[in-house]
C-alpha cells in the first residue's frame, strides 16, 4: 500500500473514533488506573490524532500509533501528577467477569506501568512480542523480559498461576 499524508476528515475521525476508542480505553485504564483519567487520555489521544498531519501505510500502522500516543500520554499524566495510591474497585469490576477476576485485575494494576502495558498489549490485545516492541520502541526481548517479569509478579502477588 502506499503512504498517504493527510488531515484526517469527520467521517474519518468518527470512524477511528468509534474503531478504537474502547481498546483505547482499557489501555489507558490499565495504565492510569482509573475511568475520568483514562478518559481524557483517550480525549487527547483523538485531539492528537486529529490536529497532526499523519502518513500511515495501513490500517495497523494507524491502529499502532495511536497505541503509541495513548501510551506516551499516560507516562506523561504519571510523570506530573502524583498517581493515587487506591484503585477504585467498581470501576475495575465493571471489566471482569467474575469475582476471581477482580482479584487478577487489581493485582494487574498494582504491577508497575512498563509490566502492565506489555500484559495489555499481549494478552488483551493479542499483540506479539515483536508487535508491542515496535509500538513501545524497546527491543522484543526486552518485551518478553517484561511479560516474564510481570508474570512472575502476579504469581507471587496472587499465591498462584493466574490466567498467565
Amino acid at each position: 500500500m502506499e503512504n498517504l499524508s493527510f488531515r484526517p476528515d469527520d467521517n474519518d475521525v468518527e470512524n477511528t473514533v468509534k474503531t478504537y476508542s474502547n481498546m483505547l480505553f482499557k489501555l489507558c485504564f490499565t495504565l492510569l488506573r482509573n475511568n475520568a483519567d483514562a478518559e481524557d487520555a483517550v480525549s487527547d489521544v483523538f485531539l492528537k490524532y486529529i490536529s497532526t498531519s499523519i502518513s500511515f501505510t495501513d490500517e495497523e500502522h494507524k491502529k499502532a500509533w495511536l497505541i503509541r500516543v495513548a501510551t506516551n500520554i499516560c507516562k506523561n499524566t504519571i510523570k506530573f501528577r502524583k498517581v493515587r495510591n487506591h484503585i477504585n474497585l467498581d470501576d475495575a469490576a465493571e471489566y471482569c467477569k467474575s469475582d476471581n477476576d477482580i482479584g487478577i485485575f487489581t493485582e494487574l494494576l498494582n504491577l508497575p506501568a512498563k509490566y502492565r502495558t506489555v500484559i495489555h498489549l499481549y494478552y488483551v490485545e493479542g499483540y506479539k512480542t515483536s508487535e508491542i516492541a515496535d509500538i513501545l520502541s524497546v527491543s522484543p526481548a526486552a518485551v518478553r523480559k517484561r511479560l516474564q517479569y510481570g508474570r512472575d509478579m502476579l504469581k507471587i502477588e496472587y499465591g498462584k498461576d493466574v490466567l498467565l
